[in-house]
């Protein structure tokens, strides 16, 4: 394929998820094309221009193509060296700062199991400081562009492997379970708002944050955008705050001046005062 060619592939992808109700120019070109591959596969077309014609006229498809564009794959505890330093340190510190009065940003939240993590480390910090009652002071928003996502995430209903990576304490006290699923306590749902929201044009549901996190998300999304989100994080993060990145992505831009970084290996950055 030559450079021509492959602009005008890549015009069209982006056109594509246009369509499909998606902001394409905020995608990375390699990402969304091969996400827009694994639904023409699936659709038994060749072509992009095939594929645009099945959008068009198939009812469910511009759904179904969303799904593959901004799917997560995500589980209660994920990266357990990320919570655990959270837990011990980061978290906890600013928790006794703000005494339990912590407003928390999931942003790309998936099904809901990381907003919740968050939730059940903050019970154990309010339990473990004899403190329970300032769980009650906690705010999560989880915010996720997916609303088949989101529908999971509200009604916090989980196989049991997605539990496999917490500590067993965690999940004694915080999943119980029904039947072949486990449900999350009614104290740590209570705590989280699941709200929809685009990344790449929506504002934050809050003005001020004290925890932002946003991991595996931005990967997806090209420099500009990257940069513009992590613009729109220091905002929103008030001084002192936390944003926690995954493990394969770098803060990057202007916004790099506005944060001191925590712990490299995890991705943690506080915002600088």
């Amino acid at each position: 394929m030559t450079a021509i060619d492959d602009a005008a592939h890549s015009a069209l992808a982006r056109r594509i998820a246009d369509a499909a109700g998606l902001m394409g120019d905020v995608y990375k070109d390699k990402c969304l094309r091969r996400r827009i591959g694994v639904r023409m596969r699936a659709c038994g077309v060749h072509t992009l221009e095939e594929y645009l014609d099945v959008l068009q006229r198939v009812a469910g498809e511009a759904e179904r193509l969303r799904d593959t564009l901004t799917i997560n794959v995500t589980r209660f505890y994920r990266n357990p060296e990320t919570w655990d330093v959270l837990a011990r340190s980061a978290l906890a510190t600013l928790w006794s700062e703000r005494e339990g009065r912590l407003t928390v940003w999931s942003a790309g939240c998936a099904s809901g199991e990381e907003p919740y993590t968050v939730a059940m480390l903050v019970a154990e910090i309010a339990r473990v400081a004899g403190r329970a009652e300032r769980l009650d002071r906690l705010r999560v928003d989880a915010t996720d562009i997916d609303r088949v996502s989101l529908e999971r995430a509200a009604a916090a209903r989980y196989r049991p492997d997605a539990a496999a990576d917490m500590p067993s304490g965690l999940r004694e006290r915080y999943l119980a379970a029904d039947g072949d699923q486990l449900v999350v306590a009614p104290a740590i749902r209570r705590q989280v708002e699941i709200r929809h929201l685009d990344l790449g044009g929506d504002p934050p549901p809050r003005p001020h944050y004290d925890l932002i996190l946003c991991r595996n998300v931005v990967i997806y999304f090209d420099r500009a955008m990257q940069e513009r989100l992590f613009q729109t994080f220091a905002d929103a993060l008030l001084p002192g705050g936390l944003l926690v990145l995954g493990k394969v992505e770098t803060l990057l831009g202007p916004a790099r001046d506005r944060f001191q970084l925590v712990d490299a290996r995890e991705r943690i950055y506080r915002r600088i005062a």
